[in-house]
């Protein structure tokens, strides 16, 4: 065997090995973009019904509620990343309660305020949500990002790079649906509020439903 026909060889080595890299970086580039927006969709649909409340929101605002689900959405999983093993069974244990119950209040509270105000025929505008209600509301949502990322502690995967993804697709997906639920709240009037409700109360069942 001559000299040449090794380094050959070892070249053509080389390129498998880089080409078999390269697609194992693309699908696990895919991998995580799927598991980003997937980890977005509540995010998304509690915003809408955000939206839907507020009277023609802004961009700035919906930009504003998109950054504080985002960033929330983002932590999440570093928060389970760090706690990893040891306190995982309990976290996939509760996670869904915990979702449920505050997504089911926050959403009795809407629905209770939308019918209390169609009943005394006013309405009050509001024009931006609280911080505190909107990272309540992202906090409930993305509990379950916080047991993704306590499985994640067990792969081999960028933990930062996989949280900045989940956090960037939340960003766009909740500022898209506050845009959303500024056309659908002069549809439906005063029961914009009351339909905000039952969607965080039946997002809070469907959590709760899906773990039992």
């Amino acid at each position: 065997m001559t000299l040449l026909t090794i380094c050959s060889g070892i070249k053509s080595n080389a390129s498998r090995c880089f080409a078999l890299s390269a697609a194992v970086n693309i699908m696990n580039f895919y991998a995580t973009l799927i598991l980003a927006f997937a980890m977005s969709m509540d995010a998304f649909a509690a915003a809408i019904g955000k939206g839907a409340t507020l009277h023609r929101p802004s961009v700035k605002e919906a930009i504003r509620t998109g950054l504080i689900f985002g960033v929330i959405e983002m932590l999440t999983p570093l928060i389970g990343w760090a706690i990893g093993l040891a306190a995982s069974q309990f976290i996939m244990s509760w996670d869904h309660w915990v979702a449920f119950a505050l997504l089911f209040i926050l959403g009795a509270r809407m629905a209770i305020e939308g019918v209390r105000c169609d009943k005394n025929g006013e309405k009050t505008i509001i024009r931006r949500h609280s911080f505190l209600l909107l990272a309540t509301t992202a906090i409930a949502t993305s509990l379950d990002a916080l047991a993704v990322g306590v499985g994640l502690a067990f792969l081999q995967v960028d933990i930062v790079l996989t949280a900045l993804t989940i956090g960037m697709a939340t960003t766009i997906m909740a500022a898209s649906g506050i845009l959303l639920g500024r056309f659908i709240g002069p549809v439906m009037g005063k029961w914009a509020e009351v339909l905000g409700g039952v969607v965080l109360m039946g997002m809070g069942c469907m959590i709760l439903i899906k773990h039992l």
